[in-house]
């Protein structure tokens, strides 16, 4: 599993011409499953994800979380963060997870962030146009693997 994490402003996601999920400050994550992700992956995750000191302290310190700010979290399901792009110039998506499985981790890794912090999410497998307003600019990259 792999999560995209980026401190934000405002930010949206619109499919057919409709916000769907919109927040304030907060995260956008956007978040990739692959062969053998499971709830151990998800716990992890979250765990890491609402307590990553990326949040200024009244020192001007990246020293608090999305729990220390009250903050809200925008979750974008996005397959393509296990694109593999070693041989010719078109991606192949082989590692990304299917469908089905995909969206009931997807599902589940929502839910659990849902009990610590507000989530908006974008619509699953639907085309949508995301507009992040990332602040810092602060983006950090987690696998579940690379514990």
């Amino acid at each position: 599993m792999r999560v995209v994490v980026q401190r934000s402003g405002n930010s949206e996601v619109i499919v057919n011409n409709n916000i769907v999920g919109k927040i304030d400050k907060g995260l956008v994550i956007l978040v990739g499953f692959t062969q053998g992700d499971s709830l151990n992956d998800i716990e992890y995750l979250v765990k890491k994800i609402i307590n990553l000191r990326i949040f200024l302290d009244d020192k001007g310190l990246l020293n608090k979380s999305i729990l220390d700010i009250k903050g809200r979290i925008l979750s974008i399901s996005q397959f393509t963060l296990y694109a593999d792009t070693k041989k010719g110039n078109r991606p192949s998506f082989i590692k990304a997870l299917n469908k089905d499985e995909a969206l009931n981790l997807y599902n589940m890794f929502n839910d659990c962030l849902k009990k610590y912090v507000s989530v908006e999410t974008g619509i699953f497998g639907a085309d949508m146009l995301v507009k992040i307003n990332n602040e810092g600019p602060i983006t950090i990259i987690i696998d579940s693997k690379d514990r």
